[in-house]
């Protein structure tokens, strides 16, 4: 599904070049669940922004199921971020004034989905993370879990191949950590291919497969 072949990634900090990514390769097949594990500042945040495709490399090559990114227009990448790829955030980045489930509609109306088919797939989403009994309260009214369960509610509604996680539990407690992996793993059970970004190792190795990242270059691991 994704296939990233020595990208780098240059960013200008005053007169200071910093390398984010440093000649990085990573190959990530269809249902895999992929951890990617580093410090604050490793480059973690560039590669997730480079596969979901909201930022480009400076060289090198990523292939999204067998096409090359930099073949696609700015309106065919913007697609491919609706329809193909799930986005979860450490700060779940709902807007306050919507309720959940009008939260979780939100990428079907960009999509232009009926309003039929859109209540259908957000009440099957909500259900998913169990949280259909809190569909009409909004995001203040929610604790920090629930929030973090409408958020994947909404990366979920559109039914995308790939789910990219950054950081998802790193606003919560342990207990309400665990609750968010549980919804993971069933979803990866499911068949989804997911790839989640984490500073920590016990998050990170609950995935299949660990990838290290430090100072943009790019190692498999085996966290135990």
């Amino acid at each position: 599904m994704i296939d990233i072949q020595d990208l780098s990634k240059v960013y200008l900090v005053g007169d200071e070049r910093v390398r984010a990514l440093d000649h990085a390769t990573l190959h990530i097949y269809p249902h895999e669940f992929v951890s990617i594990i580093g410090p604050s500042g490793s480059g973690k945040s560039t590669l997730m922004n480079i596969i979901g495709c909201l930022d480009v490399a400076d060289g090198g090559k990523y292939l999204l199921d067998g096409l090359p990114i930099e073949a696609y227009s700015e309106n065919e990448l913007a697609r491919i971020r609706n329809q193909k790829i799930g986005f979860v955030f450490q700060s779940f980045n709902l807007i306050p004034k919507l309720t959940a489930e009008e939260n979780v509609e939100l990428p079907l109306i960009y999509q232009k989905v009926p309003r039929a088919e859109r209540q259908k797939r957000v009440q099957e989403a909500l259900e998913r993370v169990k949280l259909l009994h809190r569909a009409k309260h909004l995001p203040t009214e929610l604790s920090g879990g629930q929030q973090q369960r409408v958020a994947i509610a909404r990366a979920l509604v559109t039914r995308p191949a790939l789910i990219l996680a950054d950081e998802p539990t790193g606003n919560l407690d342990s207990k309400t950590s665990m609750e968010i992996m549980e919804i993971f793993h069933e979803l990866h059970a499911q068949g989804n291919t997911i790839i989640l970004i984490t500073h920590d190792n016990e998050v990170a190795k609950q995935a299949s497969r660990a990838i290290h990242i430090l100072d943009g270059r790019i190692t498999e691991v085996t966290l135990s």
